[in-house]
């Protein structure tokens, strides 16, 4: 830490809080030592003060970086074939997923009034319509709006 008289941060403080949630998780703090030290650490003006808090506490252990397997020739062609298209990026998943959710809510909402409409015996208003129509109508025009996007973007 930078010496200890100077002013802290937001984000040095935020800092100590994350380093205090994990020595609380690893059980090295009880609760309440670590309120305790979480209301100081919110509390605390200077570099000082937060370093006071973790003393005590072992240096945090790096997590060693996650590297993907390199794929085949013929995997990377697959997964270019299945995932490749219209549907990549962070923007389109997305789009997957909050097509996924229409999807899975359309059903649901008919598959309710179809058992209402025969358990009655009467046709009755097609109130699904009103739920899945606008969300349906906001998703197609993002949808189609990306990939006017892209078509303009290459």
């Amino acid at each position: 830490m930078p010496e200890p008289h100077l002013l802290a941060a937001d984000a040095d403080r935020a800092a100590v809080v994350t380093r205090l949630d994990a020595s609380l998780a690893d059980g090295r703090l009880t609760l309440p030592e670590y309120e305790d030290r979480a209301a100081r650490a919110h509390g605390a003006r200077t570099y000082g003060e937060l370093a006071e808090l973790t003393t005590d506490l072992p240096d945090p252990v790096p997590t060693p970086a996650r590297t993907r397997p390199q794929r085949s020739a013929v995997h990377q062609a697959v997964h270019q074939a299945v995932h490749g298209g219209a549907w990549h990026g962070a923007w389109d998943r997305d789009l997957r997923t909050a097509w996924t959710g229409w999807a899975a809510t359309a059903v649901l909402v008919v598959g309710i009034w179809l058992v209402s409409v025969l358990a009655t015996g009467d046709l009755q208003y097609p109130w699904p319509v009103w739920v899945v129509g606008p969300w349906g109508a906001v998703l197609l025009a993002r949808t189609v709006g990306e990939h006017r996007r892209r078509e303009l973007s290459t």
